[in-house]
C-alpha cells in the first residue's frame, strides 16, 4: 500500500512533528509522542488511499512544498521548498514550543487505466474531478476525527488531542493542503468537516 518514497515521507515528518511536540521536554516523552504522530499518520493516509481505492484512483503522499515565495511570476524557487519540514520547526522554534503547526502533508492524485467503467455502467470516464479529490481529502479527515473520538474513551487523551489538532490544520483552506481540496471539492462537505473539527478542537482544550 506504500510506496518506499512515502515510508521515507512518513518516518521524516513523524521525526519532524515529535521533535517540534517535544520541544519543551524532549527526553521524557520523545518516544511516547512519536508512536502517536506516527499512527496519526498512518491512519489519516491509508484512509485516503481506501478512499482513492474507491474511486479508482491512486494517491502518493508527500512532504508540502511550494515554488513560489511572492505574487509576481518570477518570485520562486528553483527547486520546490518543503514548507511542511521547515515551517513546524520555525514556528516551534520561535514560540519556544508553544506553537505546532502540524499540516506537513499533502497528497497526489492519479487515475487508474480502466477507471470507473464497470462500476458505472452507461458510461465511462478517466479524469479526477474536484469533486473526487476533495471527498478522498475528507475521508482522512473523518478517520482522524473518528480517531481521536476512540482514543479519548478509550483513556489516551495525548492521541485524541493531537488528533484533533492535526485534523485542524488540514481543514485550513490553504495551497495544496487537504482543507483546500475540500473546500474547492464540495464546499457543503468543507463547511460540515470544518464544524465538527472546530467543536473537537474545543474539547481538546480541556485535554491539554
Amino acid at each position: 500500500m506504500f510506496e518506499k518514497k512515502e515510508i521515507g515521507t512518513i518516518i521524516l515528518l513523524t521525526i519532524v512533528l515529535t521533535a517540534c511536540i517535544s520541544f519543551l521536554d524532549f527526553t521524557q516523552n520523545f518516544l511516547n509522542i512519536l508512536l502517536i504522530v506516527f499512527i496519526i499518520l498512518v491512519l489519516n493516509i491509508m484512509a485516503k488511499k481506501i478512499a482513492a481505492y474507491y474511486f479508482e484512483s491512486e494517491i502518493e503522499v508527500r512532504p508540502w512544498s511550494t515554488e513560489r515565495y511572492g505574487f509576481k511570476a518570477g518570485w520562486h524557487f528553483n527547486n520546490p521548498f518543503p514548507i511542511g519540514i521547515f515551517l513546524p520547526i520555525i514556528a516551534a522554534v520561535l514560540s519556544l514550543g508553544h506553537f505546532i503547526w502540524m499540516a506537513v502533508m499533502v497528497f497526489d492524485v492519479k487515475p487508474k487505466v480502466s477507471r470507473a467503467a464497470k462500476r458505472h455502467g452507461l458510461y465511462s470516464f478517466s479524469e479526477m474531478t474536484e469533486s473526487h479529490i476533495g471527498k478522498i481529502a475528507a475521508f482522512g479527515v473523518f478517520v482522524t476525527l473518528i480517531s481521536a473520538f476512540v482514543a479519548y474513551f478509550l483513556g489516551f487523551p495525548t492521541f485524541a488531542r493531537l488528533s484533533i489538532f492535526f485534523a485542524f490544520y488540514n481543514i485550513l483552506p490553504l495551497s495544496d493542503l487537504d482543507g483546500n481540496k475540500i473546500f474547492f471539492g464540495n464546499m457543503i462537505l468543507w463547511s460540515f468537516i470544518s464544524a465538527l473539527v472546530l467543536i473537537g478542537l474545543g474539547y481538546a482544550f480541556f485535554l491539554v
